[in-house]
């Protein structure tokens, strides 16, 4: 078949398309920009909104899969534009062009029951391409994991944690799903013949688990011991979720946590019944514990210890500014060299450059913050040389001011190997 693979990028997309041309098909990659030797149409979901902008692209085309989602929107990127109005556009353009098949890969909970924009977004367009005259399957998996996967890293880390938090007292059912069998569900569904002209095809776990359950089985596969809860009354969760909606890139939402609360669980029977065996257990997802586990535990290592190091900055800026005596600071900065009509401007220069570390810190991006390590290291450099020179009886000192910056300067160099390439991390 010549097939049209949208998101091919993707967590997703990016593992169908070696298994579909594995299978002698012609792919078509569809996205903003070209990769690897895929051949490949220019499209943007974010803008082809409109059926005439598709219907050129499916000439030949034998099927469509469409892998595209996001689970949160961001500026360019909404639900409304990449979950209904794209998705409905390009199947409408596929009954004109004479595609002979759609596979449409939706979400367990879009249904009658939905209630977040997520599911509402992709039901609208489930239900649309089901009223259309073409063969089409509408795919619903589960929570889906892959080593690499966005929400697997997140439900790693939460399971190496010292703790886990339940949000609510609901049992918060999921199932969750591999990502080779969704996949390999996916192939079988484009080979399959006969059946009713469109279906819904939920793809999940061999059996349901609470969501808790489902990170404690995760800590077990990384060789881990017992995961310790902590249970929040669903007020208290209501109120974290609603915080969390306020926070760019935040994991828990309203959303997220209604989402939760309603579970994601269904019969396994078709999966079972494309794959040709039960689905993979979760006890069998994680394939190298060793470096998962480490993967996982610096995913919430690495930003405590950023979040320390930004105290110490602004602490250190506070205390410098308005609590340590300031002709005692003056004093000291006399004895380094600088002379006494500069003092005030070194004194609150420093502590203003220190709160700017702080800040700079917490809110800069992972390619700025690049720069930001180098020059902490660097500023901590030179204060240790000088008060080791000019002030001794800081270096000798039993509590050891000065020596407790080596572990200051490892931990910001390791903080800037790590973010030199941030994909590895």
């Amino acid at each position: 078949m010549l097939i049209l693979l949208t998101g091919s990028t993707g967590f997703l997309g990016s593992r169908l398309l070696p298994l579909l041309r594995a299978q002698g098909h012609r792919v078509l990659c569809a996205g903003r920009r070209a990769h690897g030797d895929c051949e490949f149409v220019q499209a943007d979901f974010a803008h082809d909104s409109e059926k005439s902008a598709w219907v050129a692209r499916l000439s030949g085309v034998d099927a469509v899969i469409n892998t595209v989602g996001i689970i949160r929107e961001v500026p360019g990127q909404t639900f409304a534009r990449l979950h209904t109005e794209t998705p409905r556009a390009l199947f409408a353009a596929c009954v004109e062009a004479g595609v002979g098949r759609v596979i449409q890969v939706s979400a367990l909970g879009a249904d009658a029951a939905a209630e977040t924009e997520y599911h509402l977004s992709k039901k609208a367009a489930d239900d649309y391409l089901a009223t259309l005259p073409i063969r089409s399957r509408i795919v619903q998996p589960s929570l889906i994991y892959g080593p690499e996967g966005t929400s697997a890293r997140m439900f790693r880390t939460l399971a190496t944690m010292p703790f886990a938090v339940q949000f609510g007292a609901a049992p918060q059912p999921v199932q969750p799903i591999h990502v080779e069998d969704v996949c390999a569900a996916i192939v079988a569904l484009l080979a399959e013949e006969g059946g009713p002209r469109s279906a819904r095809v939920p793809l999940v776990g061999p059996a349901p688990l609470p969501f808790i359950d489902y990170l404690a089985a995760l800590r077990r596969a990384l060789g881990l011991g017992k995961l310790r809860t902590l249970r929040l009354p669903s007020s208290f969760a209501r109120a974290m979720a609603a915080v969390g909606g306020l926070v760019p890139g935040s994991p828990l939402t309203p959303d997220t946590l209604r989402m939760l609360t309603r579970g994601n669980t269904a019969d396994p029977a078709d999966t079972i019944r494309l794959l040709g065996r039960p689905p993979r257990a979760v006890d069998k997802f994680v394939t190298d514990p060793q470096a998962e586990r480490r993967e996982a535990q610096l995913g919430w290592l690495l930003p405590l210890l950023r979040v320390s190091l930004a105290i110490v900055w602004i602490w250190t800026a506070y205390v410098s500014a308005f609590v340590y005596p300031v002709q005692d600071s003056y004093v000291l900065l006399e004895r380094t060299g600088i002379p006494a009509v500069l003092a005030p401007l070194m004194l609150y220069g420093a502590s203003a450059l220190d709160l700017a570390f702080g800040i700079g810190t917490l809110a800069l991006p992972a390619r700025l913050r690049r720069w930001l390590w180098l020059a902490q290291v660097a500023l901590i450099g030179f204060y240790t040389v000088v008060i080791a020179l000019r002030l001794p009886e800081f270096l000798w000192h039993p509590y050891g001011p000065l020596s407790k910056n080596l572990p200051m300067l490892a931990a910001i160099w390791l903080l800037y190997e790590l973010e030199k390439h941030p994909e590895k991390t």
